[in-house]
């Protein structure tokens, strides 16, 4: 039995958010990104290096392990002279990371209101 799949189109803020939150994740892997996103691994590659021909498709990391632009200890870095653009889009890629990640927490903690709203309701003698 053949399975055909319907193609998804993705808006480019959802590809632009994608591939901001694969290179602000120290440590990051296109296949992690993509499986947490529920894209494929091959998709995300092509959204990267569409987005940035010039870089291979390997995370951007300092040689602290760190993503470019913030130590290892999760602080920015030293600014250098010219530097700004880079620095720049480090932040914005950052802040679209943690906006990800508040929205994932706000719906898990609403989850978790309504859960405990139901099993308190059930509780009554």
């Amino acid at each position: 039995m053949i399975q055909i799949m319907a193609r998804k189109t993705y808006s480019p803020e959802f590809r632009r958010q994608a591939v901001d939150l694969y290179r602000s994740t120290p440590g990051a892997t296109l296949r992690g990104i993509a499986g947490d996103l529920g894209i494929s691994r091959h998709t995300l590659q092509v959204w990267v290096q569409a987005l940035d021909p010039d870089t291979t498709a390997t995370t951007p990391t300092t040689s602290s392990g760190a993503a470019p632009g913030w130590s290892a200890s999760g602080a920015p870095a030293p600014r250098r002279p010219g530097a700004a653009g880079a620095e720049l889009a480090v932040l914005r890629a950052r802040v679209a990371a943690l906006e990800t990640e508040n929205a994932t927490l706000a719906t898990e903690r609403d989850i978790l209101r309504q859960a405990a709203k139901y099993f308190a309701g059930e509780t009554r003698w």
